[in-house]
């Protein structure tokens, strides 16, 4: 949110009746600019830049430890939230499939996935639990509130922002 600060004039004189306006107006004016404000969005995001659609889950560290999410059915050229909020952790954990060509977007770090939408807590003993051993890749967002990955065809790599 962009602040700033205002020298304000000396107000012009104004006639008996209008001095309750005069005070209250800038009351008024502060409530109206509070009532429409609106918050700044900070979020994960995943654009999907190929030709194909894309499957996509997550992995990340909470307050409460280890967790993997999926799946986001992503449409060619579109774009999807993954997670809302502010970014609590630097590094977040990404998992994708291309589902009209085949192939994935992987990486050597394992976590817990499943064939249908899931949320799984931990990464130790995925087959022992009844879950799938799957690698993601890792994204440094930094230390920033919001970051956007931009998965691009089988020639390019993943890249975030």
């Amino acid at each position: 949110m962009v602040t700033s600060t205002h020298e304000l004039a000396t107000p012009p004189r104004t006639a008996p009746g209008r001095s309750l306006l005069r005070l209250c107006g800038p009351l008024l004016f502060g409530l109206a600019m509070w009532l429409g404000a609106t918050p700044a969005h900070a979020d994960l995001k995943l654009c999907n830049t190929t030709a194909s659609r894309v499957g996509v889950s997550i992995g990340y560290k909470d307050m409460e430890g280890w967790a993997s999410e999926g799946w986001w059915n992503i449409a060619s050229h579109t774009c999807e939230t993954l997670l809302k909020g502010v970014l609590i952790g630097r590094f977040y954990y990404i998992h994708a499939v291309d589902y009209d060509r085949g192939g994935e977007w992987a990486g050597r770090l394992f976590m817990c996935t499943d064939d249908k939408s899931f949320t799984i807590r931990d990464t130790a003993d995925c087959e022992k639990r009844g879950h799938k051993r799957t690698g993601f890749f890792e994204v440094d967002t930094g230390e920033e509130r919001d970051w956007t990955v931009r998965l691009t065809d089988p020639d390019g790599e993943a890249k975030s922002q």
